[in-house]
């Protein structure tokens, strides 16, 4: 099953960008995963190709109209089980949960916002869903959709070469990843720690776990359990 991503994009020339390039761009050519980024202008009614107006009730700026985006998202999946993505700073932030519910299904369909916002009353009848990938603004959805599909793509059955690449990092297991370590074994005077070179594989996936631990503990404490006992040396 092909994985199928449908973009709608007041700039569908910023796709596939990154993602044609790499493990992700070579899944893209062997016919792993799609991409088809679609122009929501083309969906506009006037001479002008308006896409955006005032804000009820005033304000600074401009909003994606409704039905224009209405007309756009029908036609690329009026009858389709996939997704409706809104990349919306308001939205539910993006976990490794999701990216994995999002890589077995079918594909997604991402609505990348610009100006203020989008109208309310489309993301309510079209079922969107709005999704951050962080605390923070763009200038436009097209960085986050792109950031979501890099996530998603390269977990994708057979695109990384090792299927455990995957499956030992960051928020996989709900920490931190470990530390990492290659050759020269002393590096401006820092030695590799000396676990990692035992051959004791016992003790380097105890080492791993504690090291993992104490990294979310000082930087990210959300993501334990109130009940983790702290980590012992």
């Amino acid at each position: 099953m092909t994985f199928r991503a449908t973009i709608l994009t007041l700039y569908p020339e910023m796709f596939p960008g990154h993602l044609g390039l790499s493990l992700a761009g070579k899944a893209l050519e062997r016919g792993q995963w799609s991409i088809d980024p679609v122009q929501i202008r083309d969906f506009a009614e006037d001479k002008h190709r308006t896409v955006d107006d005032t804000p009820a009730g005033g304000g600074a700026g401009m909003v994606l109209k409704p039905d224009i985006l209405a007309r756009a998202i029908d036609h690329v999946s009026s009858d389709d089980p996939r997704p409706r993505l809104l990349m919306s700073p308001r939205g539910r932030p993006l976990t490794q949960k999701r990216v994995r519910e999002l890589a077995a299904g079918e594909g997604v369909v991402i609505v990348c916002g610009r100006f203020e916002g989008v109208d309310q009353r489309v993301i309510d009848a079209r079922g969107l869903e709005e999704v951050s990938i962080g605390d923070y603004i763009l200038s436009g959805g097209e960085p986050a959709a792109l950031t979501l599909l890099d996530a998603v793509v390269r977990i994708l059955p057979g695109v990384m070469g090792n299927a455990l690449s995957g499956t030992h990092e960051s928020f996989e297991e709900g920490l931190l990843e470990y530390p990492h370590y290659t050759r020269p074994q002393i590096f401006e005077g820092r030695d590799i720690p000396a676990v990692l070179t035992s051959g004791n594989h016992a003790e380097i996936d105890k080492w791993r776990h504690r090291q993992a631990l104490e990294l979310t503990r000082e930087r990210r404490p959300d993501l334990l359990a109130e009940d983790d006992q702290p980590v012992t040396k």
